[in-house]
Order: C-alpha cells, then sequence, then structure tokens
C-alpha cells in the first residue's frame, strides 16, 4: 500500500518541536517554525512527492542509490532538499528520512547565533 501524504504527516508529528502547518498553502512540517519537509508545490514536483529537508551535498548519494524513489528537478538544485516519490516509499523508510529532516533543520538552526530558540521562552 503505497505511503499517503497524511500518514507522511502523522509520521513526522511524532517528532520532538514538530507542528503540522502549511508552506505555499500546501501541507508541511516544521521544527520551531522552520521547514523540515513539505509537500512540493512547484510545478517540477511529480504528484504525490513529498519535500524532504537535507543537505544538498549529501543528495547526490540518494539520487545514485535509489533514482526511482528520490529526485530533484532543477527548480530545487539551489535548496537543501529532496523529493520522494511516496509510492515507492514505506513508512519505515519515510520516518527515516524525517529523522534525517528533523536533525539536519536542529543543527542548521542551533549553528545560528543569535536567532531566537523559540521552543524556550525568553524574558
Amino acid at each position: 500500500m503505497p505511503l499517503t501524504v497524511a500518514e507522511t504527516l502523522r509520521i513526522g508529528r511524532a517528532f520532538p518541536n514538530v507542528e503540522e502547518t502549511t508552506s505555499w498553502g500546501a501541507p508541511a512540517l516544521k521544527v520551531c517554525g522552520q521547514l523540515m519537509a513539505c509537500v512540493p508545490t512547484n510545478k517540477a514536483a511529480e504528484p504525490n512527492s513529498f519535500l524532504i529537508r537535507m543537505d544538498r551535498r549529501e543528495r547526490p548519494a540518494l539520487l545514485a542509490e535509489a533514482p526511482d524513489l528520490y529526485y530533484a528537478p532543477d527548480h530545487y538544485l539551489g535548496y537543501d532538499g529532496v523529493l520522494v516519490r511516496l509510492a515507492r516509499c514505506s513508512p519505515e523508510l519515510m520516518h527515516d528520512l524525517l529523522a534525517m529532516a528533523h536533525n539536519f533543520v536542529s543543527r542548521k538552526r542551533a549553528a545560528r547565533p543569535g536567532k531566537r530558540n523559540r521552543s524556550y521562552p525568553h524574558r
């Protein structure tokens, strides 16, 4: 049975500090306000895909490993992310991909000094 957007969102909501919201009007997952994953809205994306945030320098390895599962149209090459074909993805693999995205966004956020961390109240 193919993975759905609803199931992908459910998997993602289980991670710490993740909220389900929207990005460009499409369903998205954010960590403390920072995009972690979303339904891609650019016309270059195939239907039934999900954008997973990751370091773009690591993307070529995924594309080479499973080109039937992962892809990156020209529009997305300048962004930290890869597109995943949900029909070819298992819930277990999506969990691992979202864990990778959660770690990527959390590390990136922690590395930005001077930015306010929304997960802790400030006085």
